[in-house]
């Protein structure tokens, strides 16, 4: 394989974008694996990695992180893009765009002191009343938030779609400085 599409899930939701960006590089003829980080014991198999966790805190899940920690060096030396997964569109009004924002820039932060990165994501994903602890769901009413799937699976190919241009077909040596960041 090319590529890993890696994902850390709560819920599920994360794994069904990571499933759908390893198979929509597919179709750009790319090799990509859709695998649980977790049960990753072969990083070096591949050439590039699109990693990806649910989002808890305003921070990717911890075996997410341990994934980063324990491959940092091989991922150093590789292409990688990382999309995070939270709730920024079941927010509304004012709320939405500064929370976005922020958490998008928290993330990015947090994700580029584990390892260097050519473009991060922050998508949305599913979030139901079960989702959330009894405190969770009272705040989360109470910023206006609604629950539901928020996923916008055009977006999500669309930046596929962007790395499979700048990673492009077929294995290939990466080096880096080479080739201009995705989105």
């Amino acid at each position: 394989m090319n590529v890993l599409v890696g994902y850390a899930t709560a819920h599920g939701s994360t794994r069904e974008v990571g499933e759908h960006i390893a198979a929509r590089l597919g179709e750009k003829g790319l090799r990509a694996e859709a695998r649980p980080m977790r049960e990753v014991d072969d990083a070096d198999a591949y050439q590039a990695y699109v990693l990806g966790s649910a989002v808890h805190g305003q921070a990717w899940l911890e075996e997410a992180k341990d994934f980063l920690r324990s491959n940092s060096d091989l991922l150093r030396s590789r292409p990688v893009w990382v999309f995070s997964v939270g709730m920024p569109d079941a927010l509304r009004g004012p709320w939405k765009r500064t929370a976005a924002r922020k958490e998008d820039d928290v993330l990015a932060k947090d994700l580029a002191e584990l390892v260097p990165f050519r473009g991060h994501r922050l998508l949305s994903g599913v979030i139901r009343p079960g989702h959330l602890p009894l405190t969770g769901r009272v705040f989360f009413r109470l910023m206006g938030c609604r629950y539901g799937d928020f996923r916008d699976w055009p977006a999500i190919e669309g930046w596929a779609d962007r790395i499979a241009r700048e990673y492009g077909p077929g294995p290939r040596e990466y080096r880096p400085g080479h080739g201009s960041p995705a989105e």
